[in-house]
């Protein structure tokens, strides 16, 4: 009987050692924001009541918390996906008993509070990933990510919320942890702005070469209803004194008479507003005024032909490098070399965007969120457009640019793309081949 009581009574103790511990794991220990993110985050510091499970005998909890959440993109566009990290900090308090825990038995979740121009709340998990504990001994930082989708333009806040800890070791069991005063702080700001519509304005012109003088008429469509239009000469990117203002009708449309004098002239573009704005113009519409040859001379012509925006890769497979079950950690490679080739010879640059589904296999599934990139982008010499290459950071199946090239006067040129890749496998990931399809989009 003796002997049967001693082993209760350690029993008791290996339960109460996990479930206190638990219920007390707010944290400790910060961790970096994600590769890549561009963010404004702070700590902040809240009250939290933690709630052990009843077989502890433990009673609540309560104590200060600190935490920080940033995001992987601090001014999103409407419609995009935002990849939030909610990072516990400062715990409340240590491990009470002097039984140490193991590794890997605490897996969080959470929700991180939406407010101001866009309500709500994001859910956030995080990996079943924890060093071990010591008796006694402070608990590790942990992170849990989520994503959501903006939908209202304007300064959208983020603060920590409720959060849960669930433990596998012996038992399955769960420790919530809420906030006592809610909202916490304030911890992140994203200003979203609304999405731009694209631009259809266009021109046509009743000929394309005439005499010094000769008016030609410009034809504009798909420009604001009522709004006053500048037609103007160009003469490569810079504008002639060849110019005059139309107003649109109902239907944004004009027909302009515009007198062409300027022998340099090369085209002939029509803008809303007080200068040239590709998103509010159209053209150049190519136009050439034809100077009388001399006596006993020969006029020689030739012709660019505008071609197409265009995309090739060197493969369409790549093969990561491997991890151990148990370690997990990244699994790493390259993109198959991408080549844009923008020989449109127009005002317009281009996007090249990429976005992933899960990573399945016959053990399971990785997240679209797990893989990672670093582009890099490299025009080639004489190219008028500069290649600006996307953020490093998550991919996701909501999408990320990978390159672009802005709006200008003259646009084009032929861009080489690469990006080294990440996966990020869990440590207990099952054994076996996990793939993934990377989809790229230019336009």
């Amino acid at each position: 009987m003796a002997l049967t009581r001693s082993r209760a009574a350690a029993r008791r103790r290996r339960w109460t050692a996990v479930l206190g511990a638990t219920a007390l794991a707010v944290a400790g220990g910060a961790l970096a924001a994600p590769a890549g993110a561009t963010t404004t985050s702070q700590p902040v510091e809240f009250q939290t009541r933690c709630v052990p499970p009843p077989i502890a005998g433990i009673p609540p909890i309560t104590g200060s918390t600190t935490a920080e959440i940033t995001v992987d993109k601090a001014s999103p566009k409407v419609g995009e996906t935002v990849t939030v990290t909610y990072t516990i900090t400062k715990p409340a308090a240590s491990n009470p008993v002097d039984l140490a825990l193991p590794a890997d038995i605490m897996t969080p979740s959470g929700k991180v509070v939406l407010g101001g121009a866009q309500s709500g709340a994001v859910t956030v998990n995080g990996p079943k990933k924890n060093p071990p504990v010591p008796g006694k001994g402070s608990f590790p930082a942990f992170s849990m990510t989520g994503t959501f989708t903006v939908t209202q333009p304007g300064s959208i806040t983020l603060s920590p919320g409720d959060y849960n800890i669930h433990t596998s070791y012996l038992m399955e069991l769960d420790t919530p942890c809420t906030v006592l005063t809610p909202p916490a702080p304030v911890s992140e700001t994203v200003v979203a702005s609304p999405v731009t519509s694209p631009n259809t304005r266009a021109l046509a012109l009743d000929t394309a070469s005439g005499d010094p003088g000769v008016r030609v008429t410009v034809n504009g469509s798909k420009f604001t209803p009522l709004t006053e239009v500048t037609v103007v000469g160009r003469a490569g990117a810079a504008e002639t004194a060849d110019r005059m203002t139309v107003t649109t009708d109902s239907e944004g449309s004009f027909a302009a008479r515009l007198k062409v004098n300027d022998v340099a002239t090369t085209g002939i573009v029509a803008y809303e507003g007080a200068a040239w704005d590709p998103e509010k113009g159209a053209g150049p519409a190519a136009y050439k005024v034809v100077v009388p040859a001399p006596p006993n001379s020969q006029t020689i012509t030739a012709a660019v032909t505008a071609g197409e925006l265009s995309m090739t890769q060197a493969g369409d497979a790549v093969q990561l490098s491997s991890v151990d079950f148990g370690q997990g950690g990244a699994a790493t490679g390259d993109l198959r070399t991408v080549t844009v080739k923008d020989f449109r010879g127009g005002p317009a640059g281009w996007s090249l965007t990429g976005k992933v589904t899960d990573f399945t296999g016959t053990g399971g599934s990785i997240g679209a969120g797990n893989l990672s990139w670093t582009p890099a982008c490299t025009a080639k010499a004489g190219s008028p457009s500069a290649c600006a290459a996307g953020s490093s950071g998550p991919v996701g199946s909501g999408g990320a640019t990978l390159a672009s090239t802005p709006n200008g006067a003259l646009t084009g040129g032929e861009f080489t793309i690469d990006a080294g890749l990440s996966l990020d496998v869990p440590a207990f990931t099952a054994p076996g081949s996990y793939a993934g399809v990377l989809t790229l989009t230019l336009s």
